[in-house]
């Protein structure tokens, strides 16, 4: 794919600890207590989900599981809910089944990207669900570790892989192999960032004396590229350029043009998917696909709409943001929008990929425990 490498399937997947490990245990282990992360707009996404799933026999899947903190809620909200946590990232899993190993059978961590939906639910033997969420971007455990690379506050290996073991390339790789040109798309699409060519040719004269491994170094180089009156208006010069980066290395935007229509094919009638995007781009290949299921295909001048032609979904909110108290207690909510659909009617334009990947296993340990949406 032209200087493009998409991120291989997650390697073997090793199961979790079997035993539940005290919050003081997870803490030395592996840093802050993970109750102090903040779920963005909780109740919010709670209140759309539950009463999806609120029969026994519901499933709800979470496809951003992280930490758990939407999916504990979700799982006390709806107590005859079973949920399926998937995520890449083999640390959060951990952390979030040692979280939710308190409700037992109800809850089942799967290893794998959310663009593997369908296989995960053929693999787990369901072929329907009442609820889907995601919560896209990065997590606050990627970006709260500085040895992952996401942070541009922390010098740091460039990194910036969502999950570690995994054969796919690094920001490094990208910053190191890419040509100018295609720096230049991954900056603007993905980052769109106004001075992408500069810091493309830049990056590349650059690499020319020493490799980038750090990135402290690219910091600095953006701070001495984006000319001064930018850097005083637009945030912190290195925001866009480490967006784009994440983006390219983890194929996120790719991978979510493909989830999107997998969730909503797998939708039951009555079932809700909810979508948490953090920046334009996610939102609005979002917005498009839930659009496209809420509108009428019926061909213009046709006298009567039939049946096949109606909308198979039914918009609940539009693009809604946190409440300003919200935001002022949990800052990297700003950003945030919030879109939700519900499946009215059966349909076939929201059918996921047919052709399956690598199987994705589910982690198994002694309880299965998850959180709610």
């Amino acid at each position: 794919m032209s200087g493009r490498a998409r991120a291989k399937e997650p390697g073997p997947r090793n199961s979790l600890p079997g035993s539940r490990a005290s919050e003081e245990a997870t803490v030395a282990e592996e840093g802050s207590p993970d109750a102090a992360h903040v779920p963005v707009m909780l109740p919010r996404i709670t209140e759309l989900l539950a009463p999806a799933v609120q029969q026994p026999g519901s499933v709800v899947v979470d496809a951003t599981l992280g930490l758990g903190g939407h999916a504990e809620a979700l799982l006390e909200a709806c107590p005859e809910a079973r949920l399926i946590g998937v995520d890449r990232d083999q640390q959060a899993l951990r952390r979030a089944g040692r979280r939710l190993a308190r409700f037992g059978a109800r809850f089942t961590p799967v290893h794998a990207v959310y663009d593997e939906l369908t296989d995960v639910l053929a693999d787990q033997g369901v072929g329907q669900v009442q609820g889907v969420l995601f919560d896209l971007g990065v997590s606050s455990l990627q970006l709260d570790e500085a040895e992952r690379g996401f942070a541009y506050a922390h010098d740091a290996p460039l990194d910036m892989r969502m999950d570690q073991h995994s054969q796919g390339p690094t920001a490094a790789d990208v910053l190191n192999t890419y040509s100018a040109g295609d720096l230049t798309r991954i900056l603007r699409e993905y980052g769109e960032e106004r001075f992408a060519s500069r810091i493309a040719r830049a990056v590349v004269r650059a690499r020319q004396e020493r490799p980038f491994s750090d990135s402290g170094r690219l910091v600095q180089l953006l701070r001495d590229v984006i000319p001064a009156p930018s850097r005083r208006t637009g945030g912190h010069p290195a925001k866009r350029t480490f967006q784009a980066l994440r983006i390219e290395v983890n194929a996120e935007l790719d991978s979510l043009r493909r989830a999107i229509p997998a969730a909503l094919g797998a939708l039951a009638v009555g079932g809700r998917a909810v979508v948490l995007s953090y920046h334009s781009l996610e939102d609005r290949i979002v917005k498009r696909a839930f659009a496209a299921g809420a509108s009428s295909t019926a061909p213009p001048g046709l006298p009567v709409e039939l049946p096949e032609h109606r909308p198979e979904l039914r918009l609940l909110i539009r693009a809604e943001a946190p409440a300003e108290s919200e935001i002022d207690a949990n800052p990297r909510a700003a950003s945030a929008r919030l879109r939700a659909v519900e499946r009215i009617r059966e349909g076939e334009r929201g059918a996921g990929s047919g052709e399956r990947r690598n199987v994705a296993k589910t982690f198994r340990h002694g309880g299965h425990g998850e959180e709610c949406p």
